[in-house]
């Protein structure tokens, strides 16, 4: 019998409400794993890994970033959103999940895909104490080279004249999305983490290259990567069951 209770739950950033999916087991002072989406994406994406993590005893929660993506049950408009408002937001998520009676504030386990990851990555660097492990799934370190480029995956601008608002596929971003990482060097604000980082990457990820990964690796005190030959950005069912394969030994270390 299934015994994980799940519910929806909501937060607030800035009077814009966050709002996503807790997985809890039985118990009290249950360790805390939160799971970030990647862009253009949302928590359905993501309940699956938070939903594995109540399995192994933790209270785990998933959500929409405000404004970040088109399927978003959370506020906020994707021509708002940058990776350090959703670094807001997570830490959002993380202040509500350890204000719960039944959670242990201090052992929190922090997981994003892509940009989700890199968010993930930037949140981490802040709550050194608190935060006991971070795992990285293709995390989009490539940003800010992307943005310098004038190229974020489907989108094309002038870096020197970003428009107001442009265009990635069929969501629009604001200006601020690509202006606010042009000096942003995301490897060495991820290497102010100290802890215990695992990292996952494909090496056939035609988004992300993985070699940002192999660099992130190098730069981090405390990191393990771990390559899925042939995994692309957004792994496959196969390459999912080898990933969490990896974030089960790395929970037991």
């Amino acid at each position: 019998m299934d015994t994980i209770k799940q519910e929806p739950f909501a937060c607030v950033r800035d009077n814009m409400t966050i709002r996503g999916l807790s997985f809890r087991p039985q118990g009290r002072n249950l360790p805390i794993a939160i799971v970030s989406h990647g862009f253009m994406a949302n928590y359905q994406t993501t309940k699956g890994y938070a939903r594995w993590f109540a399995k192994r005893g933790y209270a785990a929660f998933c959500f929409d970033f405000n404004g970040g993506g088109l399927m978003s049950k959370s506020d906020g408009a994707t021509t708002d959103m940058t990776i350090f408002t959703e670094e807001k937001d997570l830490k959002a998520v993380v202040a509500y999940a350890q204000s719960l009676p039944e959670t242990n504030a201090s052992s929190v386990t922090l997981m994003g895909c892509s940009q989700g990851g890199v968010v993930s990555g930037l949140v981490a660097a802040d709550m050194q104490e608190a935060l006991e492990r971070l795992i990285l799934f293709y995390p989009a370190l490539c940003i800010p080279d992307d943005a310098r480029a004038g190229k974020m995956m489907f989108a094309k601008f002038d870096p020197a004249n970003i428009p107001e608002t442009f265009r990635c596929g069929p969501m629009k971003l604001g200006r601020d999305y690509a202006a606010s990482v042009l000096e942003v060097d995301l490897i060495a604000e991820l290497a102010r983490y100290t802890g215990k980082v695992l990292i996952v990457h494909g090496t056939d990820d035609q988004i992300v290259d993985y070699h940002y990964s192999e660099r992130a690796q190098a730069a981090c005190q405390n990191a393990t990567l771990k390559l899925i030959p042939q995994g692309q950005h957004g792994f496959s069912k196969a390459h999912d069951r080898i990933a969490l394969g990896y974030v089960e030994e790395f929970l037991a270390q």
